[in-house]
């Protein structure tokens, strides 16, 4: 099941449309108070909420959600100037974003791949505080990495591209995607600047560096088993 939660009607009419014909059960609410309601009364499989609502907004949702102990995958649909928005839902526990006018197809596209991931009763990795994969341990509230107990320096863009990656693993990502996740929408930059910060990643982690594995023409994706590491 899917809850679609937007206030504009001719958005819900259409996406729950389009995700019925994909297959989805979906309900619909129009603020993120109602959506708290449908989320306790129907426990959805994944959550499609944009970001400003009246009564209640998607951050806010989003965080009673958490704060509830509610894990299921949430997706954030923003607009261009929503960029503050968008970083700090995240931070309090959104899975993933895109941006409106959305491409219906991409947006199912996101929302598949927060299903696979997704494991029943566990708390997805982007919402925990370190993750361990082998000998490279990742704080995410402290932002400290280090590899077989020796502390890693990473500039912040690397820092936040490693994240990505590690909170994902497994997850094929294009340039164009990461730019969109680790760049932000509102910062147009070229491609090469992602095969940079891979290549500061890599010469980082040393001999764990094959896990940053290259899929030649289309991108990155972290290889390695992770783990939940201390809480």
């Amino acid at each position: 099941m899917l809850l679609l939660v937007d206030d504009e009607e001719v958005i819900t009419s259409t996406l729950s449309r389009f995700f019925a014909k994909a297959g989805f059960e979906v309900v619909v609410a129009a603020d993120g108070a109602q959506g708290l309601a449908a989320v306790d009364a129907y426990r959805p499989d994944v959550v499609v909420t944009d970001v400003r609502m009246p009564v209640m907004d998607g951050r806010e949702m989003v965080r009673q959600m958490r704060a509830r102990g509610a894990w299921t995958p949430v997706v954030l649909l923003t607009q261009l100037g929503e960029s503050a928005d968008r970083a700090t839902a995240i931070d309090e526990g959104a899975d993933d974003y895109v941006n409106k006018p959305c491409d219906p197809q991409e947006l199912l596209s996101r929302v598949r791949a927060l299903l696979r991931r997704q494991v029943v009763g566990r708390q997805p990795l982007t919402t925990v505080t370190e993750l361990v994969s082998d000998g490279l341990r990742v704080n995410r509230i402290t932002r400290e990495v280090t590899l077989d107990g020796r502390e890693v320096t990473l500039t912040p863009r690397a820092w936040l591209l490693l994240d990505h990656l590690i909170t994902r693993p497994g997850e094929l990502h294009t340039r164009e995607d990461l730019l969109t996740a680790v760049w932000g929408f509102d910062f147009p930059t070229p491609t090469r600047s992602v095969d940079a910060r891979v290549s500061e990643l890599r010469r980082a982690l040393r001999e764990y560096a094959v896990k940053i594995e290259t899929v030649p023409g289309v991108g990155y994706r972290f290889s390695g088993d992770v783990r939940v590491g201390a809480p």
